[in-house]
């Protein structure tokens, strides 16, 4: 069975596993390409990407204890 990765700029990667297909897929805006085909550049680095908000705390802080309790 062949192996073929795709990479689309909206829709992501995706494995092909028959030359129909891949080509069809070519058609609809898809590219192949290998592990040795270079990924795009970075844009921007990390300390100029927006906050992942996901990382935020959410919910009540908590309670510091204190001594003595």
């Amino acid at each position: 069975m062949a192996v073929i990765y795709m990479r689309h700029p909206v829709h992501g990667n995706k494995v092909a596993t028959m030359e129909a297909e891949a080509i069809f897929d070519e058609q609809n805006g898809w590219e192949r390409y290998t592990s040795h085909t270079p990924s795009e550049p970075e844009t921007a680095s990390l300390e100029d990407a927006a906050p992942n908000e996901m990382m935020t705390r959410r919910g009540r802080p908590r309670r510091v204890a204190t001594e003595g309790v």
